[in-house]
Order: structure tokens, then sequence, then C-alpha cells
């Protein structure tokens, strides 16, 4: 290569189940670290993670005594059902916190994992959805970002599930996006391109109904939210440092960035 590159990317999926009033029932993260690479002959390359990290891989335990103690807003990460690809070596890491490899050229999962604890969702979801009578519900969801103000999250898509005897909607309020009711979809989609950190967005609408002789009650399927946030992991890992050591000894950093997708749903 011309020019001898190196990317990081770490990419979280993250499941939540949010009670009506807002509460975090249930969380879990499924994780990938992606690589680029695009170096000459056979570099070993080092990944250094957070200091505080313990994976459980294949039943056995690495980094377990350098994640234990110390102050409480200090978390340690706890990784389940760690998966590596072929080229990583692990011998190092209890000591040294780093994953070394010699990569394979082009884009590669490094590792995957889960996470079950200590999960910081990004959005604060607060649904409010009430029936008026037979022909009649109101919506009224208020959506807050969590994170820092200095990121933004985007292509945010809320999908609201209506009744299937839903005939049209009114949207009184919409402080953020565009919102309309998709009769294919049996649900209000509220899309918001671009939603900036610590900024709360509120929905008010109408959902008429047609009359109907099913005196089945209306089950309340989940809200789902899907975005994406970059620069932001749920789970709190991040990438410490990437070193490049070619044959000859000399030692270079690659280029990483964290990058963050996310699909969590709530119930309505």
């Amino acid at each position: 290569y011309k020019k001898n590159e190196v990317y990081i990317d770490v990419v979280e999926s993250v499941n939540c189940l949010v009670s009506s009033r807002g509460t975090l029932l249930r969380a879990d993260v499924q994780g990938q670290v992606m690589v680029k690479c695009m170096l000459s002959g056979t570099p070993e390359c080092k990944f250094g993670m957070n200091d505080k990290l313990v994976m459980n891989r294949d039943g056995q335990t690495y980094g377990a005594t350098a994640a234990t103690g110390g102050p409480s807003n200090d978390r340690g990460i706890a990784l389940d059902d760690v998966r590596f690809h072929q080229c990583v070596r692990l011998s190092k890491f209890d000591t040294e916190r780093a994953i070394t490899f010699i990569p394979p050229d082009g884009v590669f999962e490094l590792m995957s994992y889960r996470i079950t604890e200590n999960i910081s969702c990004p959005f604060k979801i607060t649904p409010v959805v009430l029936e008026r009578g037979r022909n009649k519900i109101e919506v009224n969801l208020k959506l807050k970002a969590v994170f820092d103000k200095s990121i933004f999250a985007t292509n945010v898509v809320v999908k609201i599930p209506v009744p299937k005897n839903a005939a049209t909607a009114n949207i009184r309020q919409c402080t953020m996006g565009k919102t309309k009711y998709e009769a294919t979809e049996d649900a209000l989609m509220w899309r918001i391109k671009k939603f900036p950190g610590m900024v709360e967005a509120t929905l008010l609408a109408e959902v008429d109904l047609v009359s109907t002789v099913e005196e089945k009650p209306w089950s309340k399927p989940p809200i789902s939210l899907d975005f994406v946030v970059p620069m932001f992991t749920a789970s709190g890992l991040r990438v410490r440092f990437l070193r490049v050591r070619d044959l000859c000894g000399l030692m270079g950093h690659g280029s990483f960035g964290r990058f963050s997708s996310w699909n969590p749903r709530s119930s309505g």
C-alpha cells in the first residue's frame, strides 16, 4: 500500500424493554469490533480496551483481577459470549489489557460479544396512549436524548402501533422531525433525521378509529425505536490505543473511531 492505514469501529446494537412510565426493565447489548486493514506486509497489531474489563470466553475468564475494586463511578465492563477472529492472540491480555493480532487485508470482525449489565440507553422514552371511547385514541410521547450534547443521533425512527381499525390521524404537535400514519404498518411513524444530545422532543396525536363489532381489547404492542449514535457506546467499551509493529520493529499508531448502532424497544 502507498499509505498504510487501519481503522477500528465499535458497533453495538442494544435491545431495551421499558415500562409505560419510562423505567428500564431489561437491556442487553450485542457488540462487534470491526477492523478495516490496509497494511503492507504482515504487521503485528495491538488493540487496547478499558482497564476494567472482564471477558468470558468458552468458560474461561480473562482480566478478572484488573477489573475488581476501584470507585463506583469507574465501573468495570463484563463481556459475555466473546468470540474472536482466528488471527487473535490473548496470551498477554491479563497483563497488558490488550489484544494482539496479525490482521488479514480488508474488512473483518475482530471480535463479538454480549453485555447484560451496566448498560446506558441513550434515549429515555415516556409514552402515554389513552383510549377515548371506542372511536379514538390519544398519543402523548416524550423522547429525550440522554447522551452528551456534543454528539447527535441520526435516522431516528419511532414506530407507535395503533389499532388495526385506525382510519385517520391528526398530528396536533410534533416538536422535531415529521410524523404520519402509515396504514401498511398499523402505526404512527415518527422520523427525525438528526437528534441533538440532551434535548427532549414531544409528539401529540389523535387517531380516529372505524367502528367494529369485534369486542377484543387492543393489546397495545410495544413501541419500537431505531437510531444510530456515532461516537457513543451503551456498554462504555472504548478503544484506548491501537499500535502497529512491522517486521522491522517500527511502531506506529492506527486511526480508529467508534460508531454505534442501536435498536431498542420500549413498551407502549
